[in-house]
């Protein structure tokens, strides 16, 4: 197996407004893509992978800074999603930070006198961003996408693809992922919105104007988001009570304050907070986790799951979860086998023993990954040789 080596991310303007579902639009944007393996001649072997909620275009391989991909051990040749077969693509959503149109983007409205949009970026949904997506993979020349893939927030969109598009689509591979949020699930991401909009440094959204980066906010956000990713017997197993320095005793000493990192997990967590808040924005943080909440294709229905999943019955799927997800737990994805089920719909569910928690969609697991390379092959059968 190897790497798609390093990649140039693309950008696609589009003058043509976007209608968003809160009946604002969205007008004169970018999106910022990357494509993995070759386009065939029926152009019928085409992938697209959606992104959760601090990810991007980068998919796989290295970027023009040397990162590598956030699913880089999924893409590639000879991996479980082979790009010597498939022609994938990544792209960046709308309201993002890496590239795409987003809120610290300039603000087109003449009003806004060449300031970014901050927080007058428009609320965004699952169903805009593909909508979204529709629009490049048209530009594209693909008709009809082989399988659309994602994790999380990215399972989500892949879900909604074949309710707005069934028709062009053959695949939905949604891994991690639910039919909507729990409260306990919205619950988590308004402490971490809290926690943004009451920094002193937010300045109401506009703190590009200010000056300023709520970053104290964005670690304390990262940090409660982090602690739902990982379950509790994988936290245990790093960390379980050790100390920073080796053999320290546990509990107060003289020269401690109750400010101090003196717990490894603490100090794990800081670290995951300080990085993410040198990178990522607030307000797009406040707009993707929004996005999360709203999602609920049931709603339109009556709270009927089965009856929101009619326009996909003629797809095909594969649901996966993990055991020890609490976050988005196996029960979750059973409810949309469920209705997937009701509507005669194919589809194929794996639920992987995994210790990770809701990480365990971005680890080389080989039972993860050996669901989702038989998956490949069956959805390779369809495409054009």
């Amino acid at each position: 197996m190897g790497s798609v080596g390093r990649i140039e991310p693309q950008a696609m303007h589009f003058a043509e407004p976007l209608p968003l579902t809160s009946g604002k639009q969205l007008n004169d944007y970018t999106l910022v893509y990357e494509t993995y393996g070759t386009l065939n001649a029926a152009r019928d072997n085409a992938v697209l992978v959606c992104h959760a909620l601090n990810a991007s275009h980068h998919v796989a391989g290295l970027s023009p800074k040397g990162d590598t991909g956030w699913w880089d051990n999924l893409v590639g040749p000879g991996k479980p999603l082979d790009t010597n077969r498939f022609f994938v693509i990544g792209i960046n959503n709308p309201g993002s930070c890496f590239g795409s149109t987003g809120p610290t983007s300039p603000n087109p409205d003449p009003a806004a006198a060449g300031r970014v949009y901050g927080a007058d970026f428009p609320v965004v949904t699952v169903e805009d961003w593909v909508d979204a997506q529709a629009r490049l993979i048209e530009r594209l020349g693909i008709a009809r996408l082989a399988a659309v893939l994602g994790g999380s927030l990215g399972g989500m969109q892949a879900l909604a693809w074949t309710l707005r598009y069934p028709e062009r689509v053959a695949h939905c591979v949604a891994v991690a992922t639910a039919p909507k949020l729990s409260a306990q699930n919205i619950a988590f991401n308004e402490v971490a919105r809290r926690a943004i909009v009451t920094d002193p440094d937010f300045h109401g959204g506009h703190y590009t104007e200010a000056g300023t980066i709520p970053k104290r906010g964005l670690r304390v956000a990262r940090m409660i988001g982090h602690i739902t990713y990982l379950s509790d017997d994988s936290m245990e197993a790093k960390f379980g009570r050790a100390t920073r320095a080796a053999g320290d005793a546990i509990g107060p000493r003289h020269n401690y304050s109750t400010q101090d990192i003196e717990f490894q997990v603490e100090s794990y967590l800081r670290y995951q907070g300080d990085k993410f808040s040198e990178y990522f924005d607030a307000n797009t943080y406040l707009l993707i986790t929004r996005a999360l909440d709203y999602f609920d294709p049931a709603h339109g229905h009556d709270g009927d799951l089965s009856a929101a999943f009619v326009a996909a019955r003629a797809c095909r799927f594969l649901v996966v979860s993990f055991t020890t997800d609490w976050r988005f737990a196996p029960q979750r994805s059973r409810e949309i086998v469920k209705a997937l089920v009701d509507n005669r719909a194919e589809v194929s569910y794996a639920e992987i023993d995994a210790p990770h928690g809701h990480d365990a969609f971005l680890l080389e697991d080989p039972r993860y990954h050996g669901v989702m390379r038989a998956y490949f092959e069956r959805v390779a059968q369809g495409v054009a040789q």
